[in-house]
């Protein structure tokens, strides 16, 4: 593929306006829905054989949170491409001052594997939603669903308009090496510094959605068996590997017991037959290598550790007796893998996690409203739960992005429509008065006058 041709043909489109009407827009999102509708048993199966996905998970995580978008886009796009007024001084008699939202251009998505159909088709739908043409580099390590993606776009869409770029991460060198008008990647950091060097050439944006080592806090106060079931679902779902999936913990010492205890009885509750046949595997051989690994570098292996090299199955694993400084505690784990950390002092807890790049997600369980004002306080981090896991980005009404080493910018509602937007300021000044005060000849009189208007 030829990534000029297709950053021409986008860009060439766009020029055309046909992008820019909330009708044409709302079509376009219309017709993004009925795809997704009819592909969604294909979208299934090559789920399924991608990352073992069950299909009620690949709907609940990845096809819902993408239709609830589009519906959210629908309900609020006129009001968002309307334009807002601002406040003029008087000093600008008689003027009055709005904003608009115009598209960026021709935009380039690059999606990660984890969640290849929603993390590829979210952002879309703000790209489509502020009028942009796009391009979408689906990941080569779910081969089969960056394949269906493009088959449904190809059918969907003019390619013009909306088009997939297939290519392994070698050649996707080439097609980030292009004038983009901006750049949405998710992914992890060492690739986004890559990108953002290559886009610097041309000044193009980068939206930057990665991950990083989100901490989890169970205080003494906590409700252990819910605290216990909920931190379990975020680290079977996606069989760990998410982005703002629960990393590691810190947990209050006094607790630690009843918690283990809880933990095992919601993995039991969650496989009642003690298989783990609706649980989703690792992605590539290499990324298991490094996951299972974790299990005997540390500590105690105190529920699982067991794994499947013929199938890539890695059983959810709970560690104990793990240290600040061991391994698993110093990379991101990216699997259904749980080290604890006991503590016996939240500050403990805060020097360590505010010692560390800024995390994607940050959850805390506890019932005491001044240990949750204390960590908000003083721990920065994307965004999180208090007393969940996960549930914060499956929101329309709210932002979702990181901060410093775990992303730049965010997406989600209007906040999609928001970061695919350009908002120009614009200020409409009447011709039947010109005040002379701004023109030369300065005097003495002119700048009284204008001192006592600025002030």
């Amino acid at each position: 593929m030829d990534h000029s041709k297709v950053y021409e043909k986008q860009h060439g489109y766009f020029m055309t306006g046909a992008t820019r009407s909330d009708g044409s827009r709302i079509e376009a999102l219309n017709k993004l829905r009925g795809a997704i509708r009819k592909w969604e048993v294909r979208i299934d199966q090559a789920m399924m054989n991608d990352l073992h996905k069950h299909p009620s998970e690949v709907y609940m995580c990845e096809l819902a949170l993408v239709l609830e978008e589009i519906r959210y886009h629908k309900k609020h796009l006129k009001k968002w491409m309307s334009d807002q007024r601002a406040a003029t001084p008087l000093t600008q008699f008689k003027g009055n001052s709005f904003t608009t939202a115009e598209p960026y251009g021709s935009v380039l998505i690059a999606s990660p594997w984890n969640y290849p159909v929603q993390l590829c088709l979210s952002p879309l739908v703000g790209a489509i939603s502020a009028g942009n043409t796009a391009v979408i580099k689906p990941s080569a390590q779910t081969p089969e669903t960056s394949r269906l993606l493009s088959e449904m776009i190809a059918e969907t869409f003019d390619p013009s308009y909306v088009t997939v770029a297939e290519c392994s991460r070698d050649s996707a060198d080439a097609l980030f090496d292009q004038p983009w008008d901006l750049i949405f990647f998710t992914g992890n950091a060492s690739a986004a510094k890559k990108i953002c060097a290559t886009a610097a050439k041309y000044l193009t944006p980068v939206v930057t959605e990665l991950g990083g080592k989100s901490p989890v806090i169970v205080d003494k106060t906590a409700n252990i068996p819910t605290a216990a079931k909920r931190i379990a679902f975020g680290k079977v779902l996606n069989a760990g590997q998410t982005c703002v999936a629960p990393d590691y913990c810190f947990i209050h010492r006094s607790v630690l017991d009843e918690f283990v205890g809880e933990y095992e009885k919601a993995l039991k509750a969650f496989f009642p037959k003690g298989d783990h046949d609706q649980m989703v595997h690792i992605v590539s051989k290499r990324h298991y290598d490094r996951v299972k690994s974790l299990i005997t570098d540390a500590g105690t292996v105190a529920l699982g550790g067991g794994f499947d090299d013929s199938t890539l199955f890695i059983e959810p694993t709970l560690l104990t007796g793990i240290t600040t400084e061991d391994r698993i505690m110093n990379e991101e784990i990216f699997g259904p893998i749980f080290p604890l950390v006991t503590f016996d002092d939240l500050d403990t807890v805060i020097d360590h996690i505010t010692s560390r790049p800024k995390p994607l997600a940050l959850y805390l369980f506890t019932e005491d409203r001044k240990v949750e004002r204390k960590v908000l306080n003083t721990c920065s981090f994307g965004g999180g739960c208090i007393n969940d896991v996960i549930m914060h980005l499956a929101t329309t009404s709210m932002p979702f992005g990181g901060i410093g080493n775990s992303g730049n910018g965010a997406y989600h509602g209007r906040q999609s429509f928001d970061t695919f937007s350009h908002r120009r300021s614009i200020m409409r000044k009447a011709t039947w008065i010109d005040l002379p005060i701004r023109y030369m000849p300065y005097s003495r009189l002119t700048e009284k006058i204008v001192k006592v208007a600025m002030h």
